[in-house]
């Protein structure tokens, strides 16, 4: 991700205390710092890490009215006349402070990551495609259970055009026949009526991805700070509470526009009346367009400060399985056999030892990503194999569907015909 990328900006006064004066220019937000640049020189005067930050406070005094102030390291740096307001302002620097901190990228794990070595490099890659596989089962779960639904609804619709075919064979039959009363007698519905099955998807869903964030509504200056949960079936905004402000199901989602890598617009269209809207901003945020992209494929929208984020590679779905178990194997290959070709299936204890050697890997680290690499390996299989039912299931919902299209267009010309 690049650090340079620009957040927010917000125009504003900073207090410069070698002049003694107030200067006027913008305070910026990037992933990692911020800064503030004058407007007359276009001087940057303040540029330093979200980790090195202690305290951030909104404050006011008799000569300085609603101001924001930063304390980095010894420093305490004033900021003044912030629009949109200043409860926007540090609602936004909080969560962007708060998040960098709990980050592997704050303070507290800088040090650590310097010497950190290949193995946890190599672990916290693999840990990452983990999480991202397992996201992508899920969904792909869930979809499972939609066509299965599907199914069983197509099923019922044939039964029920199996006992109107009847009817109309009756209807159809001369009054003088003297077999059309047995028709009536037999059994119309031998099939068990089928209960919902579509219970509350909140109980039965399970979680994708819940991340915090700010959140705006429609056009308000005002932001609040909140949660963005990921469900299968859609995706729910709530309050800091856990309190659910809204939740748009998946069919509800008219668009999905992503601003920056950290900044999000989802829509709800209606006609008549104001479209639903919600602005969403996280420190998070990159963990979950992955999923929304691929749950919203035909919906969300790469705006231009976004297109670095993210490649346009839209593959087919029966490519997707394939794809990552060659992501699997290459990096079971790549990792535990470097000198053996890719998809190299067993690692011996001497693989393990000439990993060791070649890329300064201890023998707990091999172990855990062995271990890693087994899991993705199995999660791999899995979902191409669920791919492949979907694939099944796609084929026999769409010959079903034709087959009942075939049967209602001849009975209601047999309808026509009685009438």
């Amino acid at each position: 991700m690049n650090e340079d990328i620009r957040i927010h900006s917000w125009p504003c006064s900073y207090y410069l205390d070698t002049s003694k004066q107030w200067v006027s220019g913008r305070l910026s937000l990037t992933p990692v710092a911020i800064k503030f640049t004058a407007d007359k020189t276009g001087e940057l005067l303040v540029n330093f890490h979200l980790s090195s930050i202690s305290e951030i406070k909104k404050e006011s005094s008799n000569l300085i009215f609603s101001s924001l102030t930063i304390l980095e390291k010894s420093t305490k740096h004033w900021f003044s006349s912030l629009q949109p307001n200043r409860n926007v302002v540090f609602n936004i620097l909080e969560h962007f402070w708060r998040e960098q901190l709990l980050s592997s990228q704050g303070a507290g794990a800088e040090a650590a990551a310097l010497q950190s070595t290949k193995g946890k490099e190599l672990t916290g890659l693999l840990t990452g495609s983990q999480k991202r596989l397992e996201d992508t089962a899920k969904v792909l779960h869930y979809q499972g259970e939609q066509f299965d639904n599907i199914m069983r609804g197509l099923n019922k619709i044939e039964g029920d055009m199996d006992v109107a075919d009847r009817l109309l064979t009756e209807l159809e039959s001369p009054s003088w026949w003297p077999f059309s009363s047995k028709l009536w007698k037999a059994p119309l519905e031998t099939k068990p009526k089928e209960t919902a099955t579509v219970s509350d998807s909140k109980n039965q869903e399970g979680i994708i991805i819940r991340i915090p964030v700010i959140i705006t509504h429609r056009t308000d200056s005002n932001v609040k700070p909140g949660k963005l949960t990921l469900f299968a079936s859609g995706l729910e905004i709530s309050d800091c509470n856990s309190q659910v402000i809204h939740r748009f199901e998946s069919k509800d989602v008219d668009d999905i526009r992503v601003h920056t890598p950290y900044e999000i617009s989802v829509r709800q269209r209606f006609i008549g009346k104001p479209d639903t809207s919600y602005r969403l901003l996280s420190a998070k945020m990159p963990e979950a367009i992955p999923i929304l992209e691929m749950q919203f494929s035909k919906k969300i929208q790469f705006l231009e400060d976004a297109l670095g984020f993210v490649g346009a590679r839209k593959s087919p779905q029966v490519d997707f399985g394939t794809s990552i178990w060659q992501a699997a194997t290459g990096l079971l290959g790549g990792v535990v056999q470097p000198s053996s070709p890719v998809g190299g299936r067993e690692g011996t204890d001497n693989d393990q030892v000439q990993l060791q050697k070649q890329e300064k890997i201890s023998q707990e680290e091999a172990k855990e990503l062995k271990q890693i690499l087994k899991k993705l390996k199995g999660l791999a299989l899995e979902t191409e194999a669920e791919l492949e039912r979907q694939d099944e299931a796609l084929d026999s919902i769409t010959t079903s569907v034709d087959r009942t299209t075939l049967n209602i267009d001849k009975q209601n010309r047999r309808i026509k015909k009685l009438t």
